[in-house]
């Protein structure tokens, strides 16, 4: 790909994303929650055309170079929307098969509502860990969760928050998880290194945000007995409850610490839970297939319908039935396209040297060290805006600031932690941003509900910074530490 004859300025490289904010802006006041369902879309294609526009005008860029990028943009993120898919197809067979049920119905006894958020961050932080993939966690668990705390009577947001803290906090400092493999890569630096002094800025992070969850917890009004009772009685009325559905999310567990890849492991689990609806839920499955077909012809088609299509079950709680309704595959589509029209920005940005002309403009403040690790935050958080993909803007990001981290006699090890700081933990709360869309559409709660809610992932990029001030643990002038040898 040839490069534009000059990089455009910061300021002209922040028309087109001053542009997709502002429509974002207006769209969103319009269309509330439905703005992502179309509108949204046309708001970064006409961003990306605007980009194209100045980068052919004024740059001479060639729309082959921008054509070439936005493929190579949409073909990195092609196992993300096949994963997304299997992820709809997968929420849908847990909620129908019963084990999503059963998990709620335990779950609801078992759970004391004052350590509900706190025991909500702790669970998804421990499965996270030990699967290094959030999106597994909370398209499995993180469901599960949603049930129990609106049971337990409190706002989507809070429990959203806590699922997708903990959730992050596991992908950011697992040994498996892709993001953490790619930062430490991306830097030239080894991967239990980069681990090691990720938590200098993790743990603090994450106590934080249990503290504030604790006492969110402590001063939560549960919901009364009844109410609970309520939520339980459907279930058990509605769903066939049986411990035996707790083999799938045991298997599938199973199937996650001997590291099975993540295509591999939701597409058996989504298949064991299958298995489940014909064993357990066999009504269901009739119900859905409807009076036409009878027998197994009706099952198979329920069946069908659960993996691809919108369900609703009636319970008699209207609440329940929201809780119990499933989109499928289709549910998923709106995300796919969304997540297809945020390449094509992306794409058309690199190729214009827009990203580039941006990372000009946070260079300005690196002289200092507090400096250089808050504009390595502002470029990866910026990136996650402008490109809408966490591991574009991981790569961009490590490899903006390898350069002058070398020049500053800074570690290698600083700029992987922040790099993490900035992009991994950040990415789910951009509306437009791949694992926005992800994990808003997975949960059912729309991204800006939630983002004031998730405590530990803005209060990483800020430890990250406090601790640059304190210069705790940072050596500089090329100097060599036992963590490094």
């Amino acid at each position: 790909m040839t490069k534009p004859d000059r990089f455009p300025s910061p300021l002209v490289s922040l028309i087109p994303v001053a542009f997709l904010i502002g429509m974002l802006f207006f769209t969103i006041r319009i269309f509330g929650a439905d703005a992502l369902g179309g509108a949204g879309q046309i708001c970064l294609l006409s961003a990306a055309a605007l980009c194209a526009c100045i980068g052919m005008v004024f740059y001479r860029v060639s729309w082959s170079d921008i054509e070439r990028a936005v493929t190579n943009n949409v073909a990195g993120v092609s196992v993300a929307l096949v994963i997304l898919l299997i992820i709809g197809a997968l929420s849908a067979t847990w909620m129908l098969s019963g084990v999503v049920p059963t998990l709620i119905y335990y779950g609801v006894q078992l759970m004391h509502p004052k350590f509900f958020l706190l025991s909500c961050c702790v669970i998804c932080a421990a499965v996270s860990l030990m699967t290094g993939s959030s999106w597994t966690t909370i398209a499995t668990i993180g469901i599960a969760l949603m049930g129990i705390g609106k049971a337990q009577g409190f706002s989507d947001g809070w429990v959203a928050g806590a699922i997708i803290s903990g959730a992050y906090f596991g992908d950011k400092v697992s040994p498996l998880s892709d993001t953490t493999v790619m930062a430490s890569s991306v830097t030239d630096t080894p991967l239990f290194t980069h681990i090691r002094y990720m938590m200098i800025t993790t743990v603090p992070s994450l106590l934080v945000a249990l503290t504030v969850f604790g006492v969110a917890g402590w001063h939560h009004t549960p919901a009364d007995a009844a109410t609970a009772e309520l939520f339980t009685g459907g279930l058990a009325e509605r769903f066939h409850i049986s411990l035996w559905l707790l083999v799938v999310p045991l298997l599938t567990g199973i199937l996650i610490a001997r590291k099975v890849p993540s295509v591999v492991t939701l597409f058996l689990s989504t298949l064991m839970a299958v298995v489940c609806m014909f064993v357990f839920q066999p009504d269901i499955l009739r119900e859905l297939g409807g009076e036409v077909l009878q027998g197994g012809e009706g099952m198979f088609k329920g069946m069908l319908l659960a993996l691809t299509g919108q369900t609703g079950l009636a319970t008699g709680n209207a609440e329940l039935d929201e809780l119990v309704a499933t989109r499928g595959m289709g549910g998923m589509l709106d995300t796919v396209w969304l997540i297809v029209c945020a390449m094509c920005l992306g794409g058309a940005m690199t190729a214009c040297g827009m990203l580039a002309g941006m990372a000009k403009g946070f260079m300005r403040f690196t002289h200092r060290l507090s400096g250089l690790v808050a504009s390595t935050v502002g470029t990866g958080l910026f990136l996650n805006i402008a490109t809408a993909d966490q591991y574009i803007s991981i790569i961009l990001t490590g490899s903006m600031f390898k350069d002058i981290y070398k020049k500053e006699g800074c570690e290698s090890r600083l700029l992987s932690r922040t790099t993490e700081d900035a992009v991994t933990v950040t990415s789910v709360l951009v509306p437009w941003n791949s694992c926005g869309l992800t994990q808003s559409t997975v949960l059912g709660v729309p991204t800006l509900t939630y983002l004031p809610y998730c405590v530990f992932n803005y209060v990483s990029p800020l430890m990250s910074i406090l601790v640059a001030c304190l210069g705790y643990k940072i050596v500089r002038g090329g100097k060599k530490t036992a963590e490094n040898l």
